[in-house]
């Protein structure tokens, strides 16, 4: 029970955020439940006791007022990794997130910021060659153009990525804007 998890729904029952899941620890899913912050939606079928009470552990809640999202996702290196589909984007080798590194288009050392617009998944092998070059330079044309990505891109490209097994309970909030089978 001690490592059960929560996943937290926003007040139009849509999780708060996917990349990465948005999460509680049971217990603090709890104090939230107590201080009338959440609404109970499933719960776990194992329970928590203390002295004087017993109450299942939650596995989803929905907070009661709507928290805005930002427009667009964060700049992180899963977010990279899934907008280039965890391909390497100067080989196209698809390889777990372990075995991938970012590579800056144009090198920081020639003004090449950290952006989504400047940085691209690389296998080792591609980075180490490129090294301190662009990519005209190294003879290594990208696959892709970095850009910034929607959130909604980065939905859609979660599932085929996310190969975790999640409880049942969370299943009907998780994949709303995927296409149904026919």
């Amino acid at each position: 029970m001690l490592d059960l998890q929560t996943l937290v729904l926003n007040a139009d029952y849509r999780p708060l955020s996917y990349n990465p899941l948005s999460l509680w620890s049971w217990k603090d899913a709890f104090t939230a439940l107590f201080l009338d912050r959440v609404t109970l939606v499933a719960s776990y079928d194992v329970e928590a006791r203390s002295p004087s009470r017993s109450l299942r552990v939650p596995s989803v809640v929905a907070l009661k007022s709507y928290v805005t999202l930002a427009r667009s996702p964060a700049f992180t290196r899963y977010n990279i990794y899934l907008r280039d589909t965890f391909s390497c984007q100067y080989c196209g080798l698809r390889l777990p997130s372990g075995g991938l590194t970012f590579d800056h288009v144009v090198p920081r050392s020639r003004g090449g910021q950290s952006s989504w617009e400047n940085v691209v998944a690389a296998c080792s092998p591609c980075n180490l060659r490129k090294a301190n070059r662009t990519p005209a330079e190294a003879d290594m044309p990208l696959l892709h153009e970095p850009h910034r990505p929607t959130r909604h891109e980065l939905h859609r490209r979660q599932p085929e990525f996310d190969h975790r097994e999640y409880h049942h309970t969370w299943l009907d909030y998780l994949y709303w804007d995927t296409e149904l089978e026919s």
